[in-house]
């Protein structure tokens, strides 16, 4: 039990902190916060996601151009371009790493308002010692409470924590679920209470309202991350910088409405 309180405490917490803080933070600027609290959340982000810590410039950069190209051939990870989640992950890594080293030159449009943290960015999260660190301290809590065998099939998730998140959300997203909003791209919401993956599987609401911090829009859908930010801001510790918006009911668009407004 201990190890499976574990895998899922850590599951939820790595979600939430790249929901938060990469996603709704750094790529959308939703909320605001002070420069020494924004230290304080980035330091805690990789504290919690270890050996899977994504960039946050370069996760910005991608998240943008997926909004910007949602289902298209330049979508860095659209799902009905690949085969399987697979080879959507490796084209999405090459990309991703082409950014973190400087190789790829993105847009300007798509660059600036993320921070930037060379200590944990570049240094922490490209040396081999510290993911060799983070990996040897998930299997020795492993080592020292698995009751079974079968419980360290779950160590690898720890590993690649971040990049799983991302292939679920990017692939069933996209794929799997229903649609309150029509729109241009496929976008779908998977799960109608997201638990999950904290809120990152209502695609189809996300990619309505891009700006909007909630990103749930029925009465029975829970966007756990957005609840966790409301009690924040009343706390002081962030600034809602986007209103929420109040996406349901409304009248639904035609495709042809959709795609007509986009282009405008």
């Amino acid at each position: 039990m201990v190890v499976i309180a574990f895998f899922i405490s850590h599951w939820l917490l790595c979600v939430f902190f790249q929901s938060f803080f990469q996603h709704r933070y750094a790529a959308h600027r939703m909320y605001t916060m002070g420069p020494r609290t924004e230290r304080a959340v980035h330091l805690l982000t990789y504290l919690v996601q270890g050996s899977s810590y994504l960039s946050p410039r370069a996760y910005a950069v991608l998240h943008r151009e997926h909004h910007a190209f949602s289902d298209t051939e330049k979508d860095p990870h659209s799902p009905h371009f690949f085969k399987d989640v697979a080879r959507m992950m490796l084209h999405t890594k090459k990309r991703y790493d082409d950014y973190c080293a400087g190789r790829g030159q993105p847009e300007a449009r798509f660059l600036g308002g993320y921070p930037e943290w060379p200590l944990v960015d570049d240094t922490l999260r490209t040396s081999w010692w510290a993911t060799l660190g983070w990996v040897a301290l998930y299997t020795g809590f492993y080592v020292a409470f698995a009751t079974s065998p079968w419980q360290f099939l779950l160590l690898p998730i720890h590993f690649l924590m971040g990049p799983v998140h991302g292939a679920i959300v990017n692939w069933c997203g996209h794929k799997y679920g229903y649609r309150n909003f029509n729109s241009t791209d496929k976008s779908r919401n998977t799960l109608p209470v997201e638990v999950l993956c904290m809120g990152e599987l209502f695609q189809n609401n996300h990619h309505k309202y891009g700006s909007s911090p909630n990103f749930a829009a029925r009465r029975f859908e829970v966007d756990p991350t957005w609840q966790v930010m409301r009690v924040l801001a009343k706390l002081g510790v962030i600034r809602i910088a986007t209103p929420q918006r109040a996406v349901w009911p409304e009248p639904r668009e035609t495709a042809r409405e959709a795609g007509t407004a986009q282009a405008a």
